[in-house]
């Protein structure tokens, strides 16, 4: 018989489910219970031996059910799914994008070392870094996508090589949709790793993932997600993911079981019935921000678009773009002529689009950035890294292009 491998967003209706263990359910079921009956005690006690880590499950050995806060179906069958994305041999989900990032942090450091992280991050990940971490004893240090590797590396080594701990990237960054070479940050985290104080590279692929991003195929070590954007994709649930290694997820998975921010089983149902449709949305997005930004790009009240579209060719932010990424996405930032006033002006007059936080909805969505979700980061930062008050983020949403068009030109009217 002729081999043949199927695409993901074909296996995404079936991959990992039993319907005979269902009643033959076509769709997996709601498996809402916070406990699973063993067949025996001699079940009960090799449940909990893989679970702990106490013994390694054996070729071919499923993970037994046990309690809903180490395991449950619906969580199971969403993360084998996910892994077919990104390549990754596990995947662990939260309770939100938050949950993921921070349970990763606090696995991977420890007090007396330091995370070395690209900015600008998310507004949430850029507290936790400064604020939060910083109780345990853990310190922080930074780069941007203009410093070179060898910059990179003085600043490790003014921080103390000895006291690195993980480095963490966001890319493309949120707001400023600028990149960070994966490549090379998997070449630093590997050139100061070893057996006995490994430092990883993890890469929160929120912006651009799980569909036209792989950063375990650039260097990376772990890869996260804030599941309620592009995955989830319908602004109604919180949720967050990480994939790696079966190894480095046996950590996160140990360590998730003891914060106990794990999914729902319900969410868990909500993002297996978004990932049917997940190609189809982003690939539609995408077109429709291509869309937006030729508008954008030629309108005399905006002074400068952010676009992975509009990166000149030749360029070396080109070629990262190139190697890293399968779409420009559907993501847009720009300046527009004049400050918070007018940024707040136009905002204030979207009518079809709306004005909001988060992103890769089925609605488009727009924020300002500075006094929203990157409120708290400090003012030398935002002037920095351009996060300034006539920066508007757009999020394209699956409406139609020319709706979106006209209703931003109608705004843009009004200032």
């Amino acid at each position: 018989m002729e081999q043949h491998t199927f695409r993901p967003e074909s296996l995404m209706m079936s991959y990992g489910y039993k319907p005979e263990l269902s009643e033959g359910a076509v769709k997996c079921p709601i498996f809402q219970t916070s406990t699973f009956v063993f067949k025996n005690a001699e079940a009960g006690k090799r449940f909990f031996e893989v679970a702990y880590g106490l013994s390694a499950a054996n070729p071919g050995e499923e993970q037994g059910l046990i309690y809903s806060r180490l395991n449950n179906p619906d969580l199971e069958i969403l993360e084998n799914r996910l892994t077919l994305w990104d390549g990754a041999e596990a995947c662990a989900v939260f309770s939100s994008g938050m949950s993921a990032i921070s349970t990763v942090l606090l696995e991977f450091l420890q007090p007396g070392q330091f995370v070395l992280f690209s900015a600008p991050v998310y507004g949430g990940t850029d507290h936790f870094i400064k604020h939060v971490l910083p109780k345990w004893g853990i310190e922080h240090a930074s780069f941007d996508a203009n410093s070179s590797e060898e910059e990179i590396h003085q600043i490790i080594k003014n921080k103390g090589v000895d006291k690195l701990g993980l480095v963490y990237v966001e890319s493309p960054a949120n707001p400023t949709n600028a990149l960070i070479d994966m490549e090379m940050c998997a070449r630093i985290a590997r050139s100061y790793h070893s057996d006995e104080k490994p430092v990883y590279l993890a890469v929160d692929n929120t912006y651009m993932g799980p569909l036209w991003s792989h950063p375990l195929k650039h260097g990376a070590d772990i890869v996260m997600y804030s599941a309620t954007k592009y995955i989830g994709g319908h602004s109604d649930v919180i949720a967050g993911a990480v994939l790696g290694n079966s190894r480095i997820m046996q950590r996160i998975k140990t360590m998730r079981t003891f914060m106990g921010n794990m999914m729902s089983p319900n969410t868990g149902w909500l993002l297996m019935r978004s990932l049917e449709t997940l190609k189809p949305r982003m690939e539609l997005q995408a077109q429709n921000a291509m869309k937006v930004v030729e508008y954008l790009n030629e309108h005399p009240k905006v002074e400068k678009v952010y676009y992975l579209g509009l990166i000149p060719e030749g360029t070396a932010e080109y070629q990262i773009y190139r190697n890293q990424y399968l779409s420009p996405g559907a993501m847009v930032s720009f300046d527009i002529v004049g400050g918070e006033k007018e940024a707040f002006t136009f905002l204030n007059n979207l009518k079809l689009i709306k004005l909001a936080v988060s992103l890769g909805s089925t609605e488009s969505l727009a924020e300002h950035p500075a006094t929203m979700t990157h409120a708290d980061v400090s003012p030398e930062d935002k002037q920095k890294l351009g996060i300034s008050e006539k920066l508007i983020r757009l999020s394209v949403g699956v409406e139609y292009y020319e709706d979106l068009i006209f209703d931003i030109g109608r705004a843009l009217e009004q200032v």
